[in-house]
């Protein structure tokens, strides 16, 4: 272990801008050293945070005290092999490898061990798809991150087949899909040291939406799923087995521009459903602030000159569809129509909408909706330079999909009253928006987070959750504590304190 000097000052935060402070930081590379680690902090009776690429944007990587266990040298793909039943494929790994380590590992067929066979079925790819390629795959098991492709594939959570898990006193869990399962709401677990974790689970209902709020419970779940989105608060993964995917025959993608949002949100609705058969991957929305905002840093910003052009319209939305087979020219054209026409009908030009397919294209689009985040980012940034009060404010809620308009439109005329500058952009198919206020002052972060507070009990008396994909951190505490009430956060208290005495483990992670 180092002590956190000024060399290290940057590992006190992550992306929400939020800083703490620590005593220790220590790189480990193997699992061994991670158990050893812990044994050390718990005979001193110390909190360590555990940290990975620091992507997140809730706080749950920046530290209260203590040490700091940074996993970003625990790397390496240990290997692949075929899944016993299915014939599909899955990677072993450390949890310091990275969403863009892995990607092109698949896309290459470079894995340690990988047999012929896996050479010849390929390309792979792993569905999960969050906005940071720099995020590391512990990181996004530990808060079952998700993303644009959600609508298709899900979060991180359906792709976990296996990991281990080693708790605040150095024992070890090793926990495999299917093979250990909560019965009627009790559990029984047994590290190596033949500690037995033993207990209830608690009774809160999990919303039927898209949801990274809280630990995932169900009655007779497989017990695999409750350290998934834990969010280090249980244990330390020290290593995953994730299961991935043969890479569609064809994958094309498309940016409509449209005059007024609610063209936008009718389109979006008949595209979920299908058009000519076609359902998307992915549906992204993007408000007009949101490509105003993208249009001023394109032309004052060098690091953003390789953006398109963005037309001056009132909304936006990028839809990406996965084929499995690649189809005839004839059929690509058909598709394409049908998808013109729609977009005609609802008030787009089809003829101004950019339209990519083959890697580099793809890849250009993606760039564009990945570039709105890291110019929130920047905003904020000099924002907290000029005040140190504001912090990254903003929304991850996801509501049933009878409730998107109302939410639509509270959003609009909350923040139009209150005068605040924003972006509204996200994953509409999920029903799943992100709001993000960007403060001229502390006065008026202190009011846009009292409006945050609002629209979290308008979203979960909706039938929804206060956070979708990025999990609840340190900064979204209250509103879980808002989604589930005292009751469920005191059963949810007591869970914790079962596996990590004390809650040294990632203190101040959901639960204040």
């Amino acid at each position: 272990m180092r002590p956190v000097e000024p060399d290290f000052a940057d590992y006190l935060r992550d992306e929400s801008r939020l800083t703490g402070q620590a005593e220790w930081i220590a790189f480990p590379e193997e699992e061994e050293q991670v158990r050893e680690l812990l044994r050390l902090a718990a005979t001193e009776g110390a909190p360590v945070t555990v940290q990975g690429g620091r992507t997140g944007i809730t706080g749950g990587a920046v530290p209260r005290g203590g040490h700091i266990l940074n996993l970003s040298r625990m790397a390496r793909i240990l290997g692949v092999r075929r899944e016993e039943a299915g014939g599909g494929w899955l990677v072993r790994l450390q949890p310091g490898v990275t969403l863009a380590q892995l990607e092109a590992a698949l896309a290459s067929g470079q894995l340690p061990g990988a047999p012929a066979a896996f050479l010849t079925e390929g390309p792979f790819f792993f569905p999960p798809d969050p906005t940071e390629s720099g995020a590391t795959l512990g990181g996004m098991a530990s808060t079952n991150a998700s993303g644009a492709r959600s609508l298709r594939y899900g979060p991180t959570r359906r792709h976990v087949e296996a990991l281990r898990l080693a708790l605040a006193d150095g024992s070890l869990l090793a926990l495999r899909r299917g093979a250990q399962r909560a019965r009627a709401g009790s559990f029984r677990l047994v590290a190596d040291s033949g500690r037995v974790l033993e207990g209830e689970l608690p009774g809160y209902r999990w919303p039927s939406v898209k949801n990274a709020a809280g630990l995932y419970v169900q009655p007779d779940m497989d017990l695999l799923d409750l350290a998934i989105g834990s969010e280090g608060t249980l244990g330390v993964i020290t290593e995953l087995e994730l299961r991935f995917t043969r890479r569609p025959a064809r994958i094309w993608a498309l940016m409509a521009f449209f005059p007024q949002e609610s063209e936008a949100l009718r389109f979006m609705f008949e595209a979920r459903e299908g058009i000519a058969g076609q359902k998307p991957a992915a549906l992204e929305f993007f408000d007009r602030f949101s490509l105003r905002l993208l249009a001023g840093q394109k032309r004052s910003n060098p690091a953003f000159a390789e953006l398109p052009e963005v037309p001056d319209r009132n909304a936006a939305l990028y839809v990406e569809y996965h084929a499995e087979r690649q189809g005839q020219p004839e059929e690509s054209e058909r598709e394409l129509a049908a998808v013109a026409e729609a977009l005609e009908r609802f008030g787009s030009d089809a003829g101004q909408a950019w339209s990519a397919e083959g890697p580099r294209e793809l890849a250009r689009l993606k760039t564009f909706r990945h570039a709105l985040p890291e110019a929130v980012n920047l905003a904020i940034d000099r924002r907290h330079r000029e005040s140190h009060g504001i912090i990254k404010l903003g929304t991850d809620m996801a509501v049933p999909a009878e409730a998107l308009e109302a939410t639509l439109a509270m959003h609009h005329r909350d923040l139009e009253a209150g005068g605040f500058e924003h972006v509204l952009y996200g994953h509409i198919g999920d029903n799943h928006l992100h709001v993000n206020i960007i403060p001229r002052s502390e006065e008026e972060y202190r009011r846009g987070r009292a409006l945050v507070e609002r629209w979290a009990e308008q979203a979960v008396a909706a039938g929804g959750t206060v956070s979708a994909e990025h999990g609840v951190g340190k900064l979204k505490v209250e509103l879980l504590r808002k989604m589930y009430g005292s009751d469920s956060i005191a059963e949810m208290r007591r869970l914790i304190e079962l596996f990590n005495p004390g809650r040294r483990l990632n203190r101040g992670n959901m639960i204040a």
